[in-house]
């Protein structure tokens, strides 16, 4: 059994259907909803992990591959985590890379997928490189726009904001509730390192954003702050 086997057998043993459900519901599963007929085996994230941290050492590239086309979206998971975990040491960062963004909006088709996990291999990858490539998904669909904004976290938490501020400027308007999030979260962070950068967004769009965004935004801010740019008109 190859490892991918292995895990993905592990994973099936410890599925709990009742949670299946929870989880179906949770991650919007239903018709028309933007995790559309995805399947759970109802395991939660840190058991995922627990398995993942077994075997991850082990698994190729094509283990991973193989692992991000499963139907169940908790060997997905486990997929992503693995590359998170085999990427910091790994010889083969630009296939683990190219891999990921292979699968972004396919295999990686939710926000937990995307969180979990695209700084660490999505922004890591960039960090010292051109990044034009972030520019390009975020014209794409739900998923890859949300991939090139919170790629930068790995930026911000290198000390460079640019491309936070830049992107939030591409996205700002995107009417998508997980966009908008993605968005306020990105500027918050954004705003822990340079408080000024943030005023300087919020002057300019405060009172054209989305109000799901410009409330993520301010949640660092004082009471103060917040009035105010709620507020403006």
């Amino acid at each position: 059994m190859s490892v991918d086997q292995k895990i993905i057998a592990e994973l099936l043993m410890i599925g709990d259907p009742g949670q299946a459900v929870h989880a179906q519901r949770f991650f919007k599963t239903g018709p028309g909803q933007y995790g559309e007929g995805d399947h759970f085996l109802g395991i939660r994230v840190p058991k995922v992990r627990q398995v993942t941290k077994q075997y991850y050492k082990n698994l190729t590239i094509a283990d991973i591959d193989a692992m991000l086309g499963n139907n169940w979206h908790e060997v997905r998971l486990a997929a992503v985590v693995a590359m998170n975990m085999q990427y910091p040491k790994s010889a083969n960062k630009k296939q683990l890379y190219d891999l990921y963004l292979s699968h972004v909006g396919k295999g990686i088709n939710n926000w937990d997928l995307v969180d979990v996990s695209c700084a660490h291999i999505v922004g890591a990858y960039l960090f010292d490189k051109d990044r034009a490539t972030l520019y390009e998904l975020a014209k794409g669909g739900l998923w890859q726009k949300r991939t090139a904004i919170i790629s930068t976290f790995y930026f911000l938490r290198n000390g460079d904001p640019v491309d936070t501020y830049k992107l939030a400027e591409i996205l700002v308007n995107e009417p998508h509730d997980l966009l908008q999030k993605a968005v306020g979260w990105s500027l918050r962070e954004m705003g822990k390192l340079d408080g000024e950068l943030l005023r300087k967004f919020l002057n300019q769009y405060a009172t054209t954003m989305p109000r799901t965004a410009l409330r993520y935004s301010l949640e660092k801010m004082t009471d103060k702050e917040r009035h105010y740019y709620m507020h403006l008109n």
